[in-house]
């Protein structure tokens, strides 16, 4: 089967969420032998490979703003006659448009005869999801019961929605037991998030606890797209100056996507402080795949995703009880290594083949 993904601000290892679990769907779809196209606008990179196609007719700023994007389709007509070329050239199945607007869902441009998904990914009830449903994809898919949920609330109707959870794009062996139990002893926290406000890195370091007494260990991460003009940067710098007057804490500049896994496999626990909720929660499934606890706001899909290897609190008790809550983990040996040990089970299905399985039974139905 040829399946094709839309979504204008993919990049190969770009450090953002909807992204990287496009990646790896694709991965998970190619070892099954299917063939996989992400269709993105441009410029090209160095790192696209035979099955990035980018669009001639498009080219992004970087980083975007869905301002900017609704500027350059002011006329869609191009954009779509050239997409529709690149799925009918590829003989494309099935297409899938990421999102209602970076994935182009509310223009839903493919040829006749092509079945066509829409991917849900954050909530959004405005105009481009409404014109994208109106579309009549074949199928609806997002990414967690609580999508599913939430969206329901806000008066979409979800009956029909097939849940296809993220996969895991890189995977490493997991630390001894032995390993485990120095980390949890004298280990950095280390902390992994988009630049972006609503993750919550400010407010936990203006939070950071007297007597921590182990290394704090941040990583942002800059992405294709922002919200306002300058909005990453003044992130990074508000991060940076806080934990300027800190002891032991670091701010780290982005990292290739696949040293991620390494690097929170060598963490005591993560912290997961967005203040939104994580509608899926990538960096989590990271932390539990190589045996990391993780601590965080008991909201979204955080507390079904990390089940007993996390520990949640209530966005109402702020990042100080964050904090407490990993110094409590990290005290009590026993309840440490418990949750380490379920970690790797909580996500041992997220791998890239079981997901495009989920992904290929839920997409059938509709076509």
């Amino acid at each position: 089967m040829n399946i094709a993904f839309v979504l204008l601000t993919h990049n190969p290892d770009e450090p953002a969420g909807i992204e990287r679990s496009i990646a790896a769907l694709a991965a998970g779809l190619r070892e099954l032998g299917h063939r996989a196209l992400i269709v993105a606008a441009g410029p090209g990179t160095e790192g696209d490979d035979e099955d990035l196609v980018r669009l001639a007719s498009l080219t992004l700023p970087r980083p975007a703003l869905e301002a900017d994007l609704a500027s350059l389709l002011t006329d869609p007509g191009p954009v779509e006659d050239e997409l529709r070329w690149i799925l009918a050239g590829h003989r494309v199945d099935l297409v899938c448009w990421v999102d209602a607007v970076w994935g182009l869902g509310y223009l839903s441009p493919a040829p006749t005869g092509t079945a066509t998904a829409l991917m849900v990914h954050v909530p959004r009830t405005d105009a481009p999801l409404y014109q994208s449903l109106a579309r009549r994809p074949d199928r609806v898919l997002t990414v967690s019961r609580f999508m599913v949920e939430e969206l329901s609330r806000e008066g979409v109707d979800t009956s029909s929605w097939a849940v296809v959870p993220n996969a895991l794009l890189h995977t490493v062996a997991p630390p001894s037991p032995d390993e485990r139990e120095q980390l949890r002893a004298g280990g950095p926290v280390r902390i992994v998030a988009r630049a972006e406000p609503h993750k919550g890195i400010a407010e936990l370091l203006k939070a950071y606890p007297r007597g921590m007494d182990r290394p704090v260990q941040i990583m942002l991460a800059e992405a294709g797209f922002e919200y306002w003009p300058g909005m990453q940067n003044e992130v990074i710098a508000e991060c940076r100056a806080l934990a300027a007057s800190l002891p032991d804490v670091e701010i780290l500049p982005a990292m290739p996507w696949q040293q991620v896994p390494v690097f929170l496999s060598g963490a005591t626990a993560t912290v997961v402080a967005s203040t939104s909720p994580e509608t899926f929660g990538n960096v989590a499934a990271e932390a539990l795949s190589v045996g990391t606890p993780v601590v965080g706001y008991g909201l979204g899909h955080l507390p079904e995703l990390t089940g007993t290897a996390g520990r949640m609190t209530s966005l109402a008790d702020g990042p100080s009880a964050l904090w407490q809550a990993l110094t409590t983990l990290l005290e009590d040996r026993d309840a440490y290594h418990a949750a380490s040990n379920a970690s790797t089970r909580q996500v041992a299905a997220h791998t890239a083949t079981a997901v495009a399985e989920a992904f290929l039974a839920a997409v059938r139905p509709g076509w």
